[in-house]
């Protein structure tokens, strides 16, 4: 067996391997837990500094006989941390105050505390003027490293111990050793087979895979490479590789998505804008009072263009479910009949005439500015697709403990096959509602976004009906069991 040079090759390629692996596993090992060791004793130093800080502050703000050992616990309280224990002794060496008094923190486990007492009390007597002592104390699970300094202040001296659960520290080093155990006879194993079967195999396909892959570009994402034998490692290249094309694909997929969203969010507030500037500059004889119900149109639609582009940025947020409502008290019938003056220019622009159908005095709390996009977005979607001198009517009534909003226009309906698919984001169902003017046929965001905004509010959009005589979409928002107080001042 050893004639075969696959074998000797294997043999070599495995023992050399396996030397390095445990040179750098011991050296690994060795270097980790002198770095926790180092970082230990660091940070049992600055919170004994720490310590001694608040003590002080604590003690001039506590006068009295009890007031060392009030504040020290005071002290302790505060700088309570995980694994960290404190005792405070005075002169005589007699404890003052120490953590085993109190609550015992995540990760110390103390089973005998008066003989962790009297090696606190031993290391504090032996500890020399050093700034900070170090020793390490049996006790608890794994022992702990301790830190003496001395304090003094104006009530007399006293020394401190600091004390740090090694327990997490040599569970550290065990986890280190037990996956270099298990991880290097695997890594091996595997090394040994993988080298073996490379040693038996030309490099021939890569040289196919390379040749193929220097075609690719943005204009064939959708192409792939070729998998010959998904098992072997040149298998899973190509798999990972394939993998890589796809999120690739996905990711200009994602980006021309982005655009045409943006590109329909931006269109309705731009045509407002233009509509009822071109409505204003028609005639020359409008009253004052007209011109600025025309200029506050034109000022909210600036606005409201300004937050689109900010909400596009934060579509991903909404989708995880971590887009803030900002929920007020408003009442429904004024946010549609907003809507409604928004949209005008959008219906003029086909001679639709707008039913509001409005029940009066239906207090909601929900955050306005999303229902007010939500109803306008309903409300172009169904000029979109009305035919002209047709009519688009908005209602809200209420129902019970719900509100039913419904937008019904007498376009000529979505086809049944069409139907499920018309709330996916992106989706245009242009083939099966004809399109006056090409301008109209949207990115397919609108009808998402509306449903997001419904189901944010813990409500739902439906499309209730769809036929040759138009369309109803309707919305479902809960209402509140009590009247709220609105304050429209």
């Amino acid at each position: 067996m050893l004639d075969s040079i696959r074998v000797r090759l294997t043999l070599w390629y495995t023992l050399v391997l396996a030397l390095v692996l445990v040179f750098l596993a011991a050296s690994t090992y060795f270097l980790y837990g002198r770095s926790l060791a180092q970082r230990t004793d660091s940070s049992i130093v600055e919170l004994s500094q720490a310590f001694a800080t608040t003590f002080r502050a604590e003690l001039s703000d506590a006068p009295g006989t009890e007031a060392p050992k009030s504040a020290a616990r005071e002290a302790m309280l505060e700088h309570r941390f995980r694994g960290t224990l404190f005792a405070l002794l005075d002169s005589n060496g007699n404890v003052l105050e120490s953590s085993l008094d109190l609550p015992p923190t995540p990760d110390v486990r103390i089973d005998h505390a008066d003989e962790l007492l009297d090696s606190i009390r031993d290391f504090a007597s032996r500890a020399n003027s050093d700034p900070a002592s170090m020793r390490t104390l049996r006790g608890g699970r794994g022992g702990f490293r301790a830190c003496a300094r001395h304090i003094a202040t104006s009530n007399g001296n006293y020394t401190l111990v600091a004390l740090q659960s090694l327990h997490s520290q040599m569970e550290s080093l065990e986890d280190i050793r037990d996956t270099f155990y298990w991880a290097i006879p695997i890594a091996l194993v595997l090394a040994s087979v993988g080298g073996y079967f490379l040693a038996r195999q030309s490099l021939a396909p890569v040289a196919a895979m390379a040749s193929q892959a220097r075609t690719m570009g943005a204009a064939n994402l959708h192409d792939r490479l070729a998998i010959k034998n998904s098992r072997d490692e040149l298998g899973q290249l190509t798999l990972s590789f394939n993998q890589l094309l796809e999120r690739l694909e996905a990711s200009f997929e994602q980006q021309r998505r982005f655009v045409a969203d943006a590109s329909h969010e931006l269109r309705t507030p731009v045509a407002i804008l233009r509509g009822e500037a071109e409505v204003t500059l028609a005639r020359e004889d409008r009253s004052p009072a007209e011109y600025r119900e025309t200029l506050a149109i034109l000022r909210d639609e600036s606005q409201r263009l300004a937050h689109i582009v900010e909400d596009l940025f934060t579509l991903t947020r909404a989708d995880a479910g971590q887009y803030p409502l900002n929920l007020r008290e408003a009442y429904l019938d004024e946010l549609a009949a907003q809507a409604l003056v928004r949209a005008r220019s959008l219906a003029a622009a086909k001679n639709i005439t707008l039913k509001p159908n409005l029940e009066s005095d239906l207090p909601i709390i929900a955050d306005e500015a999303l229902l007010g996009r939500m109803l306008l977005n309903l409300l172009d979607n169904a000029i979109k697709y009305s035919p002209r001198d047709t009519a688009v009517e908005l209602s809200c009534t209420r129902a019970s403990n719900h509100y039913l909003i419904r937008v019904a226009d007498q376009g000529q309906g979505i086809t049944p096959d069409l139907q499920p698919r018309i709330f996916e984001r992106f989706f245009r169902a242009d083939k099966s509602r004809a399109r006056v003017e090409t301008e109209t046929g949207g990115a397919g965001l609108g009808l998402s976004i509306a449903l997001w905004i419904a189901e944010a509010h813990n409500g739902r959009l439906e499309l209730t009906r769809s036929d040759a005589n138009g369309s109803v979409f309707t919305v479902t928002l809960p209402a509140p069991r009590n009247r709220p107080a609105i304050d429209n001042s």
